[in-house]
């Protein structure tokens, strides 16, 4: 073989040990890659305890909201009842959460029931520091609900719901029993039922004649507000109404129809003399 050959070999092989070889160790990447993995998954953790715990914060903040109204709808109730079996005299907060069983409620929650919940309920009355039920006629006896069915008729209110009468009377339903023709019952639409004082002064003999005319007389064609304005006018106060109010429909607007014409801007005025409109044809010659 050439000498310059071995030679070369030779200077290639101590190039090649001179030089430093570096080697790829996949375990050690492979253990990188597992270090670098795990913050992320700590991250997920602890983002999903953060939402888990404000949703649980949130659940607690309903229920509490909710508890809180339960505890006064359960109050109100109970006045209610109690003033309808007669008991009317006022009770403390704590004779009220006493009877009403609602003892494990938190000084927050009954605070709330003292400064704000009992005290703007129109239903609870307060006076020097106990509360009873207010109903909207408070009412003693069968006396007392006479003279209100009394009053009514005379200034023309109409009638009294029977709701609003339960509420107020202690006993309702024997007062009622008791006065017996003395009140007239009428059912309102919505099945609810009003009661009307019983005058019997107005209870005479008509004669038929008089009958004939009062029912020739046609007022299916007069509106009802030119009937009241008319008895204004007289001197006569009509009944106001106590059913329920109508609705009216509202009215949709009606689309107009056709097409609007589009408007377009004239230009070139200073040549009005001197140009001609072609928009209907062409026009015939002279």
């Amino acid at each position: 073989m050439d000498p310059a050959l071995f030679r070369e070999r030779e200077l290639f092989q101590k190039r090649a040990l001179s030089t430093p070889a570096v080697e790829k160790r996949p375990a050690a990447s492979d253990s990188g890659s597992h270090k670098k993995k795990k913050p992320k998954a700590e991250k997920e953790s602890s983002g999903s305890k953060n939402s888990s715990e404000s949703a649980n914060g949130n659940i607690n903040i309903k229920a509490s909201s909710g508890y809180k109204f339960g505890c006064l709808a359960k109050i109100v109730n109970y006045m209610k009842t109690r003033h309808q079996n007669g008991d009317t005299h006022f009770l403390t907060l704590d004779e009220i959460l006493d009877e009403t069983k609602l003892l494990d409620i938190s000084m927050k929650q009954k605070q709330w029931l003292m400064t704000e919940a009992l005290v703007n309920n129109p239903k609870i009355d307060i006076r020097d520091g106990t509360y009873g039920f207010k109903p909207k006629y408070n009412l003693k006896d069968k006396k007392a609900l006479l003279r209100l069915l009394d009053k009514h008729d005379q200034l023309g209110l109409g009638g009294v719901l029977l709701d609003d009468v339960e509420e107020g009377l202690p006993n309702a339903a024997k007062a009622i029993k008791a006065l017996g023709d003395q009140i007239v019952f009428v059912t309102r639409p919505d099945k609810k039922k009003i009661l009307f004082y019983n005058d019997k002064h107005c209870q005479f003999a008509v004669d038929e004649e008089f009958q004939k005319l009062w029912r020739s007389v046609p007022v299916d064609s007069i509106d009802e507000e030119k009937i009241e304005e008319y008895l204004k006018k007289q001197g006569i106060s009509s009944m106001q109404e106590t059913g329920p109010k109508k609705v009216m429909p509202v009215q949709k607007r009606k689309k107009q129809s056709g097409q609007r014409k589009r408007q377009f801007k004239t230009h070139n005025n200073h040549l009005a003399g001197v140009l001609e409109d072609y928009s209907d044809g062409v026009p015939a010659k002279k």
